[in-house]
């Protein structure tokens, strides 16, 4: 029996999908907001120990990005949008997440990760090691590794799940298994000759060679290419058992009871975003390979964890076009519903967050169900819609989602932007990418607080605003462990 948490967010969504705003409708909303208070009076704090854990990770889902794509997700489905809740936001536990690195106050997704997967802030750039090792340092790496959260489960006897949509080798993926001086050592290719004489391994070789325990159970996600026919044949030999997949067909047809050891590797490198997809695209999308995974799993009389990443919502962000960013969030949250109906809530902790923020805005005083995507029209002194769209001092028109920085910065006259799916927000200034050491344009991500949703035993422990590295020990807790 699945134990289920929805607040009453029902009551208003069907009061506003009636029309437009509701200001003849006193009384619905006074009695959606007596609704709400009276089931947060009724949420109880589970302490039992917690059997599995699942921690998803939306890669650069700020509190922007959520609020853009809840009013997505209920446009596209014939609502106004502001009214919709995405899966997650109708957990009963909330905090907001301070996401800076030990040496950076706008975070990357390394540090960030490493911080919730092993309980202590690090550097930017890093994976599974202190502050006191410097980046790309092999030596100083190999003298200041901590252990992760999945390698202190896999002693337990937890099964370990690892599900992205990027390379399964990309930092917050790697987060849950590797340790290393830096996130681009992702393939053997990748580390500087003196790292590899000095003993550090690629994080591809760290994935195959997991241990404590019997390894990862199931990986799944993209980045074949940083595993070379050495690795695989080793992959193969220590789980004789296991199932090599490359398409959605062999994932689909997987028997959970009988599946042994998983290594899916969809792509070359990143998975297809949803906006690329057609009929005829061969990978699976982050809910099949969600459900896949905890049926898997699930067969682990000690219970597992698993790491959930929607990776590929911080990659749109990056290119500047919100229209598949928030399609990548819109699929998020139907691989944490998927992950919702198939665990019980008595046993099971989710927790629901991002590393990190970025450089998006929503601005502009666009009328009630506005086109999320679409130019800003605003109302009249009378407070109705307006037909025609809001100008700029420039007397050109502007959307309500833009980036501070990125591929869409205007130089010269600014231009009257785009509205298609796939077309690059305006923004300010023109950065680049320079965690990849690269000149070609890119949006930063942000430094603000992230948001931190959580159901299931000892949730009530997400509360407040907490350091990252807190997760961890939120994690560590539920699943009744001492601090070590």
């Amino acid at each position: 029996m699945v134990t289920r948490f929805v607040l009453p967010a029902f009551i208003l969504a069907f009061a506003l999908s009636c029309g437009t705003a509701q200001a003849d409708e006193p009384d619905v909303w006074f009695a959606a907001g007596t609704a709400t208070v009276k089931a947060r009076l009724a949420v109880k704090p589970n302490t039992r120990k917690a059997k599995n854990i699942i921690l998803f990770i939306g890669d650069g889902m700020g509190v922007t990005t959520v609020t853009a794509g809840r009013i997505f997700d209920g446009q596209s489905r014939g609502g106004q949008g502001e009214e919709n809740a995405l899966s997650f936001e109708n957990f009963p536990h909330t905090a907001l997440v301070k996401t800076y690195n030990s040496n950076q106050q706008v975070p990357d997704s390394a540090g960030t990760a490493s911080a919730m997967n092993t309980g202590v802030k690090t550097r930017a750039g890093v994976l599974g090691i202190t502050a006191a090792a410097h980046r790309a340092n092999c030596s100083e790496a190999l003298a200041n590794s901590v252990p992760t959260f999945a390698e202190r489960a896999a002693t337990q006897g937890k099964a370990i799940g690892v599900v992205t949509t990027t390379r399964i080798t990309h930092a917050t993926p790697a987060a849950v298994y590797a340790h290393s001086a830096d996130r681009e050592w992702e393939g053997a290719d990748d580390l500087p000759p003196d790292a590899l004489q000095q003993g550090c391994k690629s994080i591809a070789q760290q994935l195959i060679e997991f241990s404590p325990g019997p390894g990862i159970a199931v990986a799944l996600g993209g980045g074949r290419g940083k595993f070379d026919a050495s690795l695989l044949s080793s992959w193969r030999s220590r789980f004789p058992d296991g199932r090599l997949i490359a398409d959605r067909t062999a994932l689909a047809a997987l028997d959970p009871a009988k599946a042994g050891h998983v290594l899916g590797l969809f792509n070359k490198s990143h998975m297809a975003y949803m906006q690329d997809r057609t009929a005829q695209t061969t990978e699976p999308t982050l809910s099949e390979m969600t459900a896949k995974a905890i049926e898997i799993l699930s067969h682990t009389k000690q219970g597992y964890f698993l790491m959930v990443e929607g990776g590929r919502i911080d990659q749109a962000h990056h290119e500047g076009v919100a229209g598949k960013a928030l399609l990548e969030v819109q699929e998020f949250s139907k691989a944490i519903q998927t992950a919702f109906d198939k665990v019980d809530l008595k046993d099971t902790l989710i927790l629901v967050t991002a590393d990190h923020s970025h450089s998006f805005t929503m601005a502009g005083y666009p009328t009630r169900g506005n086109p999320i995507l679409g130019l800003v029209t605003e109302n009249d002194e009378h407070g109705d819609p307006l037909d025609v769209p809001a100008l700029a001092l420039d007397g050109q028109p502007f959307t309500t989602l833009g980036y501070y920085n990125g591929p869409g910065a205007v130089t010269g006259p600014r231009p009257a932007p785009s509205t298609a799916a796939n077309a690059k927000q305006q923004a300010l200034i023109p950065t680049a990418d320079h965690f990849a050491n690269a000149t070609n344009s890119a949006e930063t991500h942000g430094g603000e607080d992230v948001p931190l949703y959580a159901a299931g035993p000892w949730s009530h422990l997400a509360d407040g605003v907490i350091e990252q590295n807190v997760i961890y020990h939120i994690m560590s807790h539920a699943y009744g462990w001492r601090t070590p």
